[in-house]
């Protein structure tokens, strides 16, 4: 049962919303989606995500947790929802919530543009079918060579990269490949420079017939303190006057070889992502 949250403050004002996203497969399309909505709007939200609803009993016991938060806050929950099954869609549109049907909303006015009847399957989306089986083995064969390729651990099959990342320790590299491969299907290396290779820092000879996949990370170096810190708090490595000479050092490679860059201070794994597949022209592999 899901616990109630406490939705008032002293003056008797919403402090939050209450946010469902139900699906018949995976509910990502419902939380890509639904965040993207309400990222618009000022507000905070508990919210709750319940994937793979194909019962009537589940479907049920969803409808009684959005009534009971209904009849506790007295404010209508939103529920951004994805399902095939019209008895199962209509037991969550019968609840005390405020329903949004994600796709249909989409499709209806696409079908009159188009004019074809849909054909909805569970889980087309992000589920495994014949058509999507080439894409799925490509992002696992990119996560099997992100991780063979982690922080330099080697420099073989470079020719099989499509980026290689670059930059000082804790700067989003690993995050960054990780996330390429799981997402787009994209194989990713990366490349660390250490406080050891400060004094005469160049590129490895390794790198250099494949300057043209490569893209630098950098970060302010308060940041890079900070991150570092958590790790190992009160070392060389983390201060302040460390992330500086590194940082210098790395950027003035980064020029000098003419790599394309990105300060990641201000982005999350994503838009670090999706800068490099813009910058380098890559080909993203998602269903």
């Amino acid at each position: 049962m899901i616990e109630l949250p406490s939705l008032q403050n002293q003056q008797n004002e919403p402090l939050e919303r209450c946010v469902f996203f139900i699906s018949d497969g995976t509910a990502i399309t419902a939380e890509v989606l639904g965040h993207a909505v309400l990222s618009q709007f000022p507000i905070t939200m508990t919210s709750y995500t319940l994937p793979f609803v194909t019962s009537k009993i589940r479907a049920e016991e969803i409808r009684n947790q959005i009534n009971s938060l209904y009849l506790a806050t007295n404010i209508r929950p939103l529920v951004f929802y994805s399902i095939i099954s019209s008895e199962v869609k209509n037991i969550i549109t019968s609840s005390d919530g405020f329903c949004l049907d994600i796709v249909q909303t989409l499709v209806a006015p696409l079908q009159q543009e188009i004019g074809l009847e849909p054909k909805p399957e569970l889980h087309r989306t992000h589920g495994l079918s014949k058509k999507n089986l080439s894409q799925y083995d490509a992002r696992i064969a990119a996560i099997d060579y992100a991780l063979a390729h982690d922080d330099g651990i080697s420099l073989r099959n470079l020719e099989q990269a499509q980026v290689i990342i670059l930059g000082v320790s804790r700067c989003g590299k690993t995050p960054t490949s990780l996330y390429l491969a799981m997402q787009f299907g994209i194989q990713a290396a990366n490349y660390p420079f250490t406080a050891d290779d400060m004094d005469n820092i160049q590129l490895p000879a390794g790198l250099k017939p494949f300057q043209h996949k490569l893209f630098g990370l950098t970060i302010n170096p308060e940041r890079l303190a900070a991150i570092r810190a958590e790790r190992r708090e009160n070392s060389r490595y983390a201060s302040l006057r460390q992330c500086r000479i590194e940082l210098a050092e790395v950027e003035a490679l980064f020029r000098k070889n003419k790599i394309n860059y990105l300060n990641t201070t201000n982005y999350s794994v994503e838009e670090i992502s999706a800068k490099i597949i813009d910058s380098m022209g890559l080909k993203r592999r998602m269903f």
